[in-house]
């Protein structure tokens, strides 16, 4: 992970009224770098601070693994999901992680197998494999269903944000992570531009 001095992340807040949703406001924002191999799909923007009651997660999401890869590479979930570990190639793999977040071993399972984990705490995940040294993987669990993975043009939005000021966070396994404040209008759009160089 690089230092603060190595990787700045700069953001610049500009506030547009517009209609929006019923609900509260929305965050269009821009994830940029001037490194161009840097693969902005692997971000991860969240909203922090939301408080008052949230939907518990009502759906299982799937990490395969295939071509000796973790697919995706980053699987952002909500806290309480349930991760399905599918294993697509033709032979064994053991996916485990060493994460504060989340310890486990999933053991040794072959083509066609399936291993669940439940994630119970915030936080970022590495997923490694005992067999396979080359193979790598994230999943980064946020407290908050307001969560986005940026397009590989970066863009990306986040819909239903209660109205208020509110911490927005930015993960790339490349940067680390930051924390921005940010003002979500009532029915309105607050467009953001997070600069990664």
């Amino acid at each position: 992970m690089r230092s603060a001095r190595e990787c700045a992340i700069s953001i610049i807040v500009i506030l547009s009224v517009s209609t929006g949703c019923a609900f509260g406001g929305t965050i269009e924002g821009q994830v940029r770098s001037h490194n161009s191999t840097l693969d902005l799909r692997n971000a991860v923007v969240w909203v922090e601070d939301v408080r008052g009651s949230l939907p518990a997660p009502n759906r299982v999401a799937t990490i395969d693994q295939r071509n000796l890869r973790f697919v995706p590479h980053v699987l952002v979930v909500q806290v309480g999901t349930t991760v399905e570990f599918a294993n697509s190639d033709p032979l064994a793999h053991n996916v485990f992680s060493v994460s504060s977040a989340k310890r486990f071993n999933l053991g040794l399972y072959n083509h066609g197998a399936v291993r669940r984990m439940t994630f119970d705490r915030p936080g970022v995940v590495q997923l490694l494999c005992n067999v396979h040294q080359e193979m790598s993987g994230f999943i980064v669990v946020v407290p908050t269903p307001f969560y986005a993975r940026p397009a590989a043009d970066g863009s990306f939005r986040i819909e239903n944000v209660p109205t208020g000021k509110h911490r927005l966070r930015c993960w790339h396994e490349v940067v680390g992570e930051r924390t921005f404040e940010i003002n979500v209008p009532e029915k309105g759009i607050v467009k953001v531009t997070l600069a990664m160089d």
